[in-house]
């Protein structure tokens, strides 16, 4: 398929898989570059069928209810990240040598020559505030960035708009890069590694794989997490342009070629003269909102990568500081009666929630709702000691309410029969009764909302009204 330059496109026959979020820009990017597009979607209800329409009208031709079969002449599929490798589109795609692009591969491959680079980020939880914080630090720098990729700007407007950047902060989940070979990134960090979405990639090998190819041909950095030895490993494998640098970050005291925490202050030993004497000041752990370890994590994965990109130590400072973190990430509600309210919503899967847990010293904990193939004895274990109580909520509670059993028996639980919206206002008011002054009641769910709410979102603010009912 080439570079990507306008002739490679005029006439070619592209199959578009799936409409959605990503699949619309794709085919209309595809179809105003001269392509032949035909999408193809598995769904046919009321908003496939909106989005169908709108494309129609540009001339891109559609196919509703027919994800499985390969368009005759297709040259090329361009895939939205969710769409599961065993498909049989793509089995039909492989027999017939036709190449398989997600939508970060067709942005990449769509870059002008003097594009801005990319630093990469991936890992099981914390992208999404990592790369914003990243973001954050660019801009305290005076360098044009955008977040993009899995949030904010799409990364093919980011590409292809009229906007010029420096930089590109690019969030990138295990779905995107599976389907994105050729991807090459200035540097990348991978966070963390934990099991999760194991039904889409069929093993914590292929999930992890996955993640790994965000190091493939970095140039200047590869940053990991030097308490999650999988990510090392990832490092190591890589295939990396010469010179590029291993990047540790850990929240213990930094060894050369690290960034870590000494006390109370977040410090550089990889990006400085003679690290194996000298170390670099970047912030403050107050400086991170909020400064919960996993969180502080994060903001030292953002540095190492902005350092590696060449940002003074002042702009790592005057970035976290300026960064306020999306809703529903450790949110402090309210204080009620001496009792702190936090609302981690997102922490829809156990290793989310663990972080979460880690942050508080004696917690009144909700939790429950879909499991997604989880298990929950190693979570509890590691948390029992923190728990003051627990209130469960949602469709598989009861695996929760087992592993407390095996792992925290003399905490109390309540176990919540319910699945209507009304069960949060129930739970809050339960927590009340448990706590004391000093404790946290944290929302930390471990599980997926779409058993009682629409997203996470809905769950979050579901608590958030509860408290401040209690409040009032």
């Amino acid at each position: 398929m080439g570079s990507g330059k306008v002739t490679d496109w005029q006439g070619k026959r592209v199959t578009v898989a799936g409409l959605g979020v990503s699949g619309v820009p794709a085919a209309k990017v595809l179809h105003g570059l001269g392509a032949h597009v035909t999408v193809v979607n598995d769904g046919d209800d009321e908003r496939a069928r909106a989005q169908a329409a709108e494309l129609e009208a540009f001339g891109v031709t559609v196919r509703l209810g027919d994800g499985a079969t390969l368009p005759e002449g297709t040259e090329l599929i361009v895939t939205a990240p969710g769409w599961k490798p065993d498909k049989p589109l793509f089995t039909a795609a492989h027999e017939a040598g036709v190449p398989v692009w997600g939508d970060v591969e067709l942005a990449w491959r769509l870059r002008g020559p003097d594009a801005a680079p990319w630093l990469a980020v991936t890992g099981t939880n914390g992208k999404t505030t990592t790369v914003q914080m990243l973001a954050s630090i660019l801009t305290a720098a005076g360098l044009r960035t955008a977040a993009v990729g899995n949030i904010g700007v799409s990364l093919l407007d980011a590409v292809l708009g009229d906007e010029k950047y420096d930089v590109l902060a690019v969030e990138l989940s295990s779905y995107q890069l599976h389907w994105a070979p050729s991807l090459r990134a200035h540097s990348a960090a991978v966070l963390n590694l934990a099991p999760d979405h194991l039904d889409w990639h069929g093993s914590m090998e292929a999930y992890a794989a996955d993640k790994g190819r965000i190091y493939e041909g970095n140039q200047v950095a590869c940053v990991y997490n030097a308490a999650d030895k999988a990510t090392e490993d990832l490092v190591r494998e890589a295939d990396v342009e010469e010179g590029c640098r291993a990047i540790g970050f850990t929240l213990g005291t930094p060894a050369p070629s690290q960034l870590g925490v000494v006390d109370g202050i977040l410090v550089d030993r990889a990006f400085v003269e003679n690290r194996h004497q000298n170390a670099q000041e970047l912030a403050e752990v107050s400086d991170v909102n909020p400064p919960a370890p996993h969180n502080v994590a994060n903001a030292l994965a953002a540095a190492a990568l902005a350092r590696a990109f060449g940002v003074p130590a002042t702009a790592v400072r005057d970035g976290l500081r300026a960064f306020t973190p999306d809703a529903h990430r450790i949110a402090h509600v309210a204080d009620v009666d001496g009792v702190a309210y936090v609302d981690d919503s997102k922490a829809t899967n156990t290793h989310a929630a663990e972080a979460s847990l880690a942050a508080y010293e004696s917690i009144v904990w909700i939790a429950g709702g879909l499991a997604k193939g989880a298990t929950f004895d190693e979570l509890v274990a590691k948390s029992a000691k923190r728990l003051r109580a627990a209130v469960l909520i949602g469709a598989d509670r009861a695996l929760i309410r087992d592993a407390l059993a095996r792992h925290a028996p003399e905490v109390p639980v309540v176990d919540l029969d319910r699945t209507d919206t009304g069960a949060m206002l129930a739970a809050v008011r339960e927590a009340r009764r448990l706590a004391v002054a000093g404790d946290t009641v944290l929302l930390a769910p471990a599980c997926a909302s779409m058993d009682m709410f629409a997203n996470y979102n809905r769950r979050g603010e579901a608590f958030a009204e509860a408290v401040r009912e209690l409040d009032a």
